[in-house]
């Protein structure tokens, strides 16, 4: 139970985890909500598109929501909008480049007359009856990233989104000022961005990495395929930039690449000199050494542009001896394997593939320990949060803060669903909201059902086994079968007789029911069940998933 008397902090999404980052922030009948982000699936999430937050509470609440305001455009903190908003009638607030990929997400969904819009500045201030959102800008991978800053009747609540220090940017630069006048004037809770605070130092500028491009371009005498995140805006105004310089004409492949780059051109941020961007059917016309590509695919995603490339199915790009291909991105955790499988397909096709491991063409959007301690420096919280991050990513974070001089028992790291109560005269943790997953499959989300998955996985690892027979219904007399189907269990051309076995098996079981007419169907199908499981797993010794299935006439 939230009080009037207390400011409520709560996570639905990104803290324990990386992705899936919404937050929560109430005092009275309002509640603020930052970002609504998604996760990729786990690997033994068969079937499952995509991993979205429990919005329960805030559909129970759904009149005290003044609004969800996003930090910046990334997947990981709007991704969750276009299901979110179908249940969530609230307005959204974000800066200019932030509410393009929302409208293009939204489009997308039959969504972007259904939604309130509403683009805001490091210079906005949306006021409430008791809270009022305030803004200043920080330094990250996409342009237009924004802290949110709080304020309520109890103090400020400030939320950093994902950020670094960066001296010499390819934007704009921070709001060291505001930053610095906020902390001045103090700061009740500080929640902050812990995905780097196991790195030492601070996190490398931009232009370390425009500079390794430039030099790439420069020594490359094939064609150039740059693979990075579509939404990695300042990385590829460096990759037009370094094309200019060395007189290449640009080729945009894949279906997201190609939507940023008609909303980053609309609002400024990529800008290409008229007549250097070509379409892919005209590579030819020119030398290779005047084409760059820019792709999707850094992530060795299976039907993204440059796996396409790689493997030989895209229609009208394929690798040539000579070609170079770049990876501007690190690897999310889980895509190792398939981006390997992506270096190996392009070094069979003859090209020089320059990665990670040969040479870094990538800077984290996120900050080091110096950073994140700077922050802290900058703010100077009187309790502290660590956000966004694994949980031991949340613990070292926690530490630091320590570090820094924020008192222990003022450092709380939560869990998804945990309600941090902060009042006058002091904090405590009260119960915890509904929250958890909720997945995505196609357009529809719904509660993640972990019996499902766990069939999902059964059936992965061994199996099933289908058994039909035909019953007339008022006699209970056998008209057909009964018949085994093995998928994934056994093979049956080389296990003919064990099947053969199990049918014998039924039908024996079949004929011993059919003289009591009292059973029902159901019933029958219960002890088959019992009977097969017992006898494939004293053949076999594997267990797996068996359907008896017995249809009536």
């Amino acid at each position: 139970m939230m009080s009037t008397k207390n400011v409520s902090i709560f996570a639905l999404g990104g803290v324990g985890e990386i992705g899936k980052n919404m937050y929560g922030v109430q005092y009275d009948e309002e509640i603020i909500i930052i970002d609504a982000g998604l996760k990729f699936p786990d690997g033994d999430m068969l079937g499952i598109d995509l991993v979205i937050p429990d919005i329960t509470y805030l559909k129970e609440h759904q009149h005290q929501v003044k609004g969800i305001f996003l930090t910046h455009g990334h997947e990981d903190h709007i991704g969750g909008l276009p299901y979110i908003l179908k249940e969530l009638k609230v307005p959204v607030y974000g800066a200019a480049l932030t509410m393009g990929l929302v409208q293009y997400k939204l489009e997308e969904h039959g969504l972007l007359h259904a939604v309130d819009l509403h683009v805001v500045n490091s210079d906005s201030q949306i006021d409430f009856n008791h809270m009022s959102v305030s803004f200043f800008r920080t330094n990250h991978s996409i342009p237009d990233s924004m802290a949110i800053v709080i304020q309520t009747p109890v103090g400020v609540v400030v939320q950093t989104g994902d950020f670094k220090f960066d001296f010499t940017p390819a934007d704009q630069p921070a709001d060291l000022n505001k930053m610095a006048d906020i902390g001045r004037r103090g700061v009740l809770a500080l929640l902050s961005d812990s995905t780097n605070s196991e790195k030492e130092g601070f996190t490398p500028s931009e232009k370390t990495v425009g500079d390794a491009i430039n030099d790439v371009f420069f020594r490359s005498q094939g064609r150039i395929l740059f693979a990075t995140f579509a939404s990695n805006v300042h990385r590829l105004q460096q990759v037009v930039e370094a094309a200019e310089l060395c007189g290449r004409k640009i080729v945009v492949i894949g279906r997201s690449m190609e939507k940023i780059f008609q909303i980053g051109q609309d609002l400024g941020y990529i800008r290409v000199p008229e007549g250097m961007m070509i379409p892919a059917r005209d590579c030819h016309k020119f030398t290779s050494d005047k084409v760059a590509i820019i792709c999707t695919g850094s992530q060795g995603e299976p039907g993204a542009a440059l796996t396409r490339i790689a493997n030989g199915s895209h229609r009208s790009v394929v690798i040539e001896p000579g070609d170079t291909v770049i990876f501007s991105s690190s690897p999310i955790p889980g895509n190792t394997i398939n981006i390997n499988r992506s270096i190996d397909s392009l070094y069979r096709a003859g090209a020089d593939v320059i990665h990670g491991s040969i040479l870094d063409i990538h800077t984290s959007g996120h900050g080091c320990q110096e950073d994140l301690k700077l922050m802290l420096n900058l703010m100077k919280p009187q309790y502290f949060i660590p956000i966004h991050g694994e949980y031991r990513m949340l613990v070292q974070h926690a530490k630091l803060a320590s570090q820094v001089g924020i008192n222990p028992d003022h450092i709380f790291v939560l869990d998804i669903g945990q309600v941090l109560h902060i009042s006058g005269t002091g904090a405590t943790l009260g119960a915890n909201l509904p929250a958890g997953n909720r997945v995505v499959r196609g357009q529809v989300a719904s509660k993640m059902e972990r019996e499902l998955m766990s069939e999902r996985r059964q059936l992965s690892e061994s199996g099933f086994l289908l058994l039909v027979a035909t019953v007339d219904t008022s006699s209970h007399r056998l008209l057909s079968g009964p018949y085994i189907v093995s998928r994934g269990f056994v093979y049956v051309r080389h296990s003919g007789d064990l099947i053969k076995e199990a049918e014998d098996l039924a039908l024996r079981v079949l004929k011993e029911l059919s003289t009591n007419k009292e059973r029902t169907f159901e019933q029958w199908e219960k002890r088959l069940l019992a009977e097969l499981t017992s006898f494939f797993y004293e053949r076999t010794e594997r267990s797996t998933m068996i359907l008896p299935m017995i249809l009536t006439l």
